[in-house]
């Protein structure tokens, strides 16, 4: 007789091949769901088209429960299970996300589309495997979360706070951009507009007579230049003027500033902010202006990162031919932000990045044309099919599971 270890080895290798299966039988209608997404791309807390297509998609397969505007407008809920083990079994709930927010301008430049098309195609591949296998021996519930507005606004942070997390063993997403990697480094990140209000008079005739809110401006921009001097290498300050007058002989009685405050660790946001609110209100001091700073309400967490997890889907993923990039500029250099790193703040995930079949860079207009492009299916199809092995892999070795939790509960004390 085999020992457990084979049997149960055996067994996982059945049902990853079964995953693939799945998911590869589900692949045009994946990828309308993804084109129809990229075809109509909307901005955070705004994507109506999206949540609808989305919803539909869920309720047209069967099994699922499907709540449209679950806790936000363009929220979702879909829900299958509990399938399997005993019913006083414990159950295993495992989390896929959806985002489909887009950029204004541009469109789907970071992909959302593809990032939708990854939930939907891993929950589809898990759900298809469990009902295959009646005798599960663990009882799972899948659980799909839509959330809205990644790049402006925080959806993920407005749905912990609703409770939509509550409940979930592990979550899983994955993100596009020019290499497969299972994590690149991310950056707590806090927004701020600062707005000064002066006086308007004529600027030839009797310009004493005005207090120019563009100067409080151009002083807080320069002072802010000036702090980066000051702050650690890898510490992030970058910002726009958003508004500086409205003629030339009019001295401006408005100015806006809009900047977005990083920092790799959340614990070190607050010094920075501290620093940049003083370079507003020195300028504001030094022109005479009033200003309002308001800071964003959700500040982003960087990404706690669960390295069994991100073991886990690196053997997938190079089971499926995946080349993880060993670029260490890349691997080392603190990018971008997202309200995922909030998530793994509450919950064991994880967040790796995926090549499309394209260099283009993410924000750009040759990256939402390789968002939408037939040639990026196969990978992305690909990253979904790792990360449903990841998810079986946890199902069927319970004490990878306990590891991945305990590891959470680690980190999350470290901060």
């Amino acid at each position: 007789m085999a020992p457990t270890g084979v049997v149960v080895s055996e067994k996982l290798q059945e049902w990853k091949l079964k995953a693939e299966r799945c998911i590869d039988e589900a692949k045009d209608k994946l990828f309308t769901l993804s084109k129809d997404i990229w075809s109509c791309p909307e901005v955070a807390y705004e994507e109506k088209q999206s949540h609808d297509r989305l919803v539909r998609f869920f309720s047209e397969e069967k099994g699922w429960k499907v709540e449209g505007h679950y806790s936000l407008p363009t929220a979702f809920r879909a829900t299958w299970g509990p399938f399997g083990g005993k019913d006083g079994d414990d159950v295993v709930n495992v989390g896929f996300l959806c985002e489909y927010d887009a950029l204004p301008g541009i469109g789907h430049a970071c992909g959302h589309n593809l990032i939708a098309e990854v939930g939907a195609a891993s929950a589809l591949g898990l759900k298809g495997v469990l009902e295959s296998e009646p005798d599960t021996p663990v009882r799972v519930k899948v659980t799909v979360l839509g959330t809205p507005a990644e790049e402006e606004g925080g959806g993920k942070v407005d749905l912990i706070l609703a409770g939509a997390f509550e409940g979930l063993d592990v979550v899983f997403m994955a993100h596009p951009s020019q290499e497969d990697a299972v994590y690149l480094p991310d950056m707590a990140v806090h927004d701020v507009t600062v707005k000064y209000h002066g006086k308007a008079s004529h600027a030839a005739a009797y310009p004493w007579e005005g207090v120019n809110a563009l100067d409080a401006a151009v002083l807080a921009y320069s002072s802010l230049s000036a702090l980066r001097q000051q702050l650690k290498p890898d510490w992030r300050l970058h910002g726009i003027i958003k508004h500086g007058g409205l003629k030339p002989n009019i001295i401006p009685a408005y100015s806006e500033l809009e900047f977005y405050l990083r920092t790799p660790k959340h614990k070190d946001l607050s010094s920075l902010r501290a620093k940049a609110e003083m370079c507003f209100r020195s300028a504001a001091m030094a022109t005479g202006c009033e200003v309002e700073i308001a800071f964003a309400k959700h500040e982003y967490h960087n990404i706690l990162r669960n390295l069994t997890l991100d073991q886990l889907y690196e053997a997938n993923g190079k089971a499926l031919g995946m080349e993880f990039t060993t670029d260490q500029t890349v691997l080392n250099t603190p990018s971008g932000s997202t309200d995922f790193g909030n998530v793994s703040g509450v919950v064991p995930g994880i967040h790796p990045y995926f090549y499309i079949g394209s260099t283009a860079l993410n924000h750009t207009e040759e990256y939402t044309a390789a968002s939408g492009a037939e040639k990026a299916q196969f990978y992305t199809l690909r990253t979904a099919k790792a990360l449903t092995m990841t998810a079986l892999d946890l199902l069927l070795r319970p004490e990878l599971l306990r590891r991945v939790k305990e590891e959470f509960a680690q980190v999350v004390l470290r901060g």
